[in-house]
């Protein structure tokens, strides 16, 4: 018997992507009915007919739904993919630009800018997952990919409910790590270790043997141009960090870059590509993804869901790198963190495997991230100005209380039409 699909956000320009894994993996992922829920009508009509075309090109027999009608998406669901935005483009626009005005790295998930999407994300996520628990089926699972995925994760988790978040990067530095070593990716397992969107590759074992080493000593300033940071500091930790490590390896050089002007945000980029994106959607002689959807981000999403959700299902066992309670994998975390780890997947879900202790100078960074992290959940859920502060406080990009202070105020006004938990009277 197949599997229903919802996905939230189903109007998103990645769902193409998304189909695009589905249809790859439908050997081991037997889809009877696939369901795109979106509130945006003509965004949700004109993706959805994309999808429609792409699943009957490769005779897809499944059944095709799209809804603005959230109980009717999620009713009898086996797994629920999040990729939603609250706010759209625009609120991710503020993400990038207000924290410049208080000197501080304008970003959609770290930093500031990641706090005021998580307050404005973490409710609305957690209200689906409840109604995912009435209506869904008995054994359902939840899939975030939706950012800031680490924080999301542990809210849905320390709510009892039953997810697995997914990240993209991970998938992406395998394809990096195989392509430098001259073989195929999945030769290649990582041991990809952090919290999302703060992780480092301490080893990349082929064929029972860890080549990191030797590739960061002959590829390192490949590896350094691709990443934007140092060689010299990627042969110091003798680990290939994550390139949203940037933003705290190199704070000052992407601020003075931001403030500069020189260029425009990410989110005006991605908005231009967008409306072209929906543009080429509309074409019904295009059945197959453009490439300009490479340029909208989100690489290897598609296979990285689709092999997550097919594993899930199957009980395949096999490795990927997904957000997940620590379970005692990490020594220097609590077992409840979540952390982005490989874990073997099955249809219980996810097992990480034991790992050696961080070094210090990972450990510290790791530790102060996730008590931001924790801080910012509860600040989501109860709309706590104090739990807001201090997790800005705690945030290792921003720097000092009189900042704090202020950015707090600045972003709760700028999100106020998106945030009822902190203005209940609105």
């Amino acid at each position: 018997m197949g599997v229903k699909i919802a996905v939230v956000g189903g109007g998103s320009t990645y769902t193409p992507e998304l189909i695009e894994g589905f249809a790859t993996h439908a050997g081991r992922l037997p889809i009877d009915e696939l369901v795109l829920l979106d509130l945006n009508p003509q965004r949700l009509q004109v993706v959805g007919g994309f999808a429609r075309r792409i699943l009957t090109k490769r005779g897809w027999p499944g059944v095709l739904t799209l809804t603005a009608d959230r109980n009717q998406a999620l009713e009898g669901a086996d797994f629920i993919v999040i990729q939603l935005r609250v706010g759209g483009q625009q609120a991710r626009l503020l993400d990038e630009t207000l924290p410049l005005e208080f000197s501080t790295i304008g970003q959609e998930t770290t930093g500031p800018g990641g706090f005021a999407k998580a307050l404005r994300t973490v409710p609305v996520v957690l209200d689906i997952a409840e109604e995912v628990s009435r209506r869904s089926a008995k054994h359902a699972w939840i899939v975030d990919f939706t950012n800031p995925v680490g924080i999301v994760m542990q809210a849905l988790l320390d709510e009892g409910h039953r997810a697995i978040g997914l990240c993209n990067s991970a998938m992406g530095f395998q394809r990096m790590v195989a392509r430098l070593l001259g073989v195929a990716p999945n030769d290649v397992a990582l041991e990809h270790v952090g919290l999302n969107h703060l992780t480092w590759v301490r080893a990349a074992v082929v064929e029972g043997k860890d080549r990191l080493p030797d590739l960061i000593h002959r590829s390192g300033a490949e590896i350094a141009a691709e990443i934007k940071i140092p060689v010299d500091l990627i042969q110091l930790l003798a680990a290939i960090p994550s390139y949203y490590l940037r933003y705290y390896y190199c704070t000052g050089e992407v601020l003075a870059e931001q403030l500069s002007g020189g260029k425009r945000s990410r989110a005006e980029e991605v908005m231009a590509i967008e409306r072209t994106l929906l543009q080429m959607y509309e074409d019904p002689a295009l059945d197959e993804k453009p490439a300009l959807l490479e340029q909208r981000g989100g690489a290897y999403y598609s296979e990285a869901a689709a092999q997550l959700i097919a594993s899930l299902y199957a009980g395949t066992g096999d490795l990927q790198a997904v957000d997940v309670r620590n379970a005692g994998a990490i020594p220097d975390l609590p077992d409840d963190a979540v952390v982005e780890i490989p874990a073997r997947i099955d249809r219980q879900g996810a097992h990480p495997a034991p790992l050696a202790s961080l070094a210090p100078e990972l450990a510290g960074l790791v530790q102060q991230v996730k008590a931001y992290e924790r801080l910012a959940v509860k600040a989501a859920i109860n709309g706590d100005r104090a739990a807001a502060l201090k997790a800005l406080l705690a945030n290792p990009l921003v720097p000092g209380y009189s900042t704090a202070d202020g950015l707090l105020h600045a972003l709760l006004e700028a999100n106020r039409s998106h945030l009822p938990r902190f203005f209940p009277a609105d």
